[in-house]
Order: C-alpha cells, then structure tokens, then sequence
C-alpha cells in the first residue's frame, strides 16, 4: 500500500470507523486525528511511558508504534471503550475512589493496562500487578493508588501502602 493515501476501516470501540490515511499513519494518530478518541495520549512517542497504551484485541500495545493499517480487522479499545459515565467500569470507580488519576496523563493507559491484566488474571497479586503496570509511567507517582484501585476492582482488600495523602489504604496515618 502507498505511497499514496489509502481508505481503511477501523473496529474502535464497537464501532467501526472508516478514513483515509497514509500508509505511515500510526494507530495513535488515526484515533486522536481520524477517529475522535482522544484517552490515549503521545507522551513520548516511543513506546516508553504507556501514555498511548490501547487494547489491541484484548492485549495492550503502544499505540505510537504501531501503523493504523496493521489494525485493519482487529478489535482496538480505548479507555473511552471501558465503561461511561452512567456505567463506569469497577476499574473506573477504584482509579476514583483512591485518587489514582491526579493529573490524568497516565490514566487512559493506566486504566488499558490494568483492564488487559484483569481480563487475563481476574486477581492478581500485588507483584503482578506492578509487573503488568511496569511500562506506565505516572509524572504524579500515585502509584500505591493505582495499585490498590487495580486490587479492590478485583475484590481484593488494598495493601497498606501510603498513598498521596498521607494515609495508608485503610485511613490511619502512614
């Protein structure tokens, strides 16, 4: 294909999305620019820090690596494709209750991530889960909070780790 633009169809979310692009196009920018999704973010453009990071199929992958046309007949979700406002998924509701999205850069690709982990092992251990999250970078470092919203949206009980405010998962002073 190439090197001039091509038509291609996108499965984004359940719906399918049709467009032209050139061939070079990344996944990522088809969806910020062709499709009007705009939960995964260009950090740093390499594959390093998750902030593009979409279910590609029910597996995470970096959306800034990897070509639109290469995701021509494949199921691609965004964090937009998760849950909605009227009905969040347990993941949403735990990234808000422990304040695991301070300035929200990280989130969609956070919340991916977690959602591909949990969709593989519906209760991961702590360990796990920081293996699976280990290529999302958060400038905020609410780690611990991450964490402990990935175990509480699989029923598990939180670690007691501090968390941005000073409080450990249970409320007492860390």
């Amino acid at each position: 294909i190439g090197p001039m633009p091509a038509r291609t169809s996108l499965d984004v979310n359940g719906a399918a999305v049709d467009f032209v692009a050139e061939p070079a196009t990344t996944l990522l920018e088809a969806l910020r620019e062709r499709c009007d999704v705009t939960g995964p973010k260009e950090v740093c453009d390499r594959a390093a820090c998750g902030g593009c990071t979409v279910l590609l199929d029910d597996r995470p992958v970096a959306s800034c690596m990897m070509l639109a046309l290469d995701a021509t007949g494949r199921e691609v979700t965004t964090v937009e494709g998760i849950g909605t406002v009227d009905d969040p998924d347990p993941l949403q509701v735990a990234m808000a209750e422990f304040d695991a999205m301070q300035c929200g850069f990280c989130t969609p690709g956070v919340v991916t991530s977690a959602k591909a982990l949990l969709a593989r092992n519906p209760r991961p251990n702590i360990d796990e889960i920081r293996a699976a999250l280990s290529g999302n970078l958060c400038r905020c470092g609410t780690y611990p909070n991450i964490f402990n919203a990935v175990l509480v949206a699989s029923g598990q009980d939180p670690v007691e780790e501090p968390t941005d405010r000073g409080r450990t998962a249970s409320g007492g002073r860390a």
